[in-house]
């Protein structure tokens, strides 16, 4: 048997990681500024992680939910502690686009509608529901195409009203910093006039907080720049540092039924061990103030350099855009194989950065060295 060929692969093996670094099975040394996709968020085999995960499985990796897990609960008092929403409910599971579809039941268990808005190039993943609100018709197969959802430009308010007022809309999905999308930020005026708009109209407000979220932006979840309460967040990548796992928070409107969402895996006890592990990272080593200050000072720089082939830098935090005016493609693969760092992409000519939390000045200033070299 061999793999089912859906990837294209560099011809490079991943060995071992420290941090922000990662080495090949040859020894070679990488600068990561991809994080394995916004997944590693406190630095590749942080010694407090590898503790913290080694500890739980020579006790025990896994039982079902049919059993009081402690940590589940100690997680959910965390979470609700350092993200400021105490009052909201967690759902464990394995995967974003897990997330995203239990996020958009709840919200048409809630309302008994089946209506969905989505914004122009949102990716939520590649389930069901979650793959039918994202703006790629290549991956949305005819057995997922529904007629549930309509897309909308980003920050046209009136657009979005213009639907809402409907009436008949079972929610809104959005992520606050588009990732596949081309690092596009939603702007607070526009979240705000969205959030009115969905208590108005009986609809409820779904932030995808998968790849923006978890400290990334420079806050613990991105939305919170518009000071909106979203009625249900999705979270995912960075909540366990590569252990897979996910998670709804949801809002006291709504209230749990008994057999209404299951799971297997999740919130299984090693994940929940990684994931407190990056709590105790995120706190005591101030990681969400690094991404805000090391972000900032990588975005002004990669702004002041005056590029040749760069149009634009955006993002918040350590959720970096750089649009280029020629395709990314080659670019990208000569800084992998060339200056032996990697990247990520959004569309055709936009390189993504989503390095770990944990990035130096002195790192990001290496970048930009490795970088000027390719361009």
């Amino acid at each position: 048997m061999k793999l089912f060929d859906v990837y294209p692969l560099f011809d490079i093996a991943i060995d071992h990681g420290k941090g922000c670094k990662v080495w090949d099975e040859k020894g070679q040394e990488y600068l990561d500024l991809y994080g394995g996709h916004a997944v590693i968020s406190v630095g590749h085999c942080h010694p407090h992680y590898v503790e913290c995960m080694t500890k739980q499985l020579n006790k025990l990796g896994f039982y079902s939910n049919s059993v009081i897990n402690p940590l589940q609960k100690e997680l959910a008092e965390r979470l609700g502690r350092i993200c400021g929403l105490e009052d909201y409910q967690l759902f464990l599971i394995n995967s974003g686009a897990e997330a995203n579809e239990n996020a958009l039941k709840l919200a048409s268990f809630y309302n008994g509608r089946t209506r969905v808005l989505s914004m122009e190039k949102a990716f939520h993943g590649r389930t069901s529901l979650a793959v039918e609100a994202t703006y790629n018709p290549k991956i949305i197969s005819p057995i997922n195409a529904n007629g549930h959802v309509t897309y909308l430009p980003i920050n046209d308010l009136g657009a979005w009203e213009k639907e809402l007022e409907k009436g008949d809309v079972c929610a809104i999905i959005l992520e606050y910093i588009q990732g596949v999308g081309g690092i596009r930020i939603v702007t607070p005026e526009f979240l705000q006039g969205l959030r009115e708009l969905c208590d108005k109209y009986d609809t409820v407000m779904i932030c995808d907080e998968i790849q923006c979220g978890y400290g990334r932006s420079g806050k613990f979840f991105a939305h919170q720049y518009s000071n909106v309460k979203p009625d249900l967040i999705t979270v995912a990548k960075g909540i366990a540092n590569g252990f897979p796992m996910a998670a709804v928070l949801i809002s006291p409107k709504f209230k749990p039924v008994y057999g209404q969402l299951g799971t297997t895996f999740g919130g299984n006890h090693l994940a929940c061990a990684g994931a407190l592990a990056v709590l105790d990272i995120i706190e005591e080593e101030h990681l969400i103030e690094n991404a805000a200050e090391v972000g900032s000072y990588l975005m002004n720089r990669l702004k002041s350099e005056n590029l040749p082939h760069v149009v634009e830098v955006r993002g918040l935090g350590l959720m970096i855009g750089i649009e280029l005016d020629v395709p990314y493609k080659e670019i990208r693969t000569k800084l992998v194989k060339e200056q032996h760092c990697f990247t990520g992409c959004s569309g055709t000519n936009v390189l993504r950065l989503l390095p770990p939390l944990c990035l130096t000045k002195t790192e990001a200033d290496d970048f930009i060295e490795r970088l000027k070299k390719v361009l």
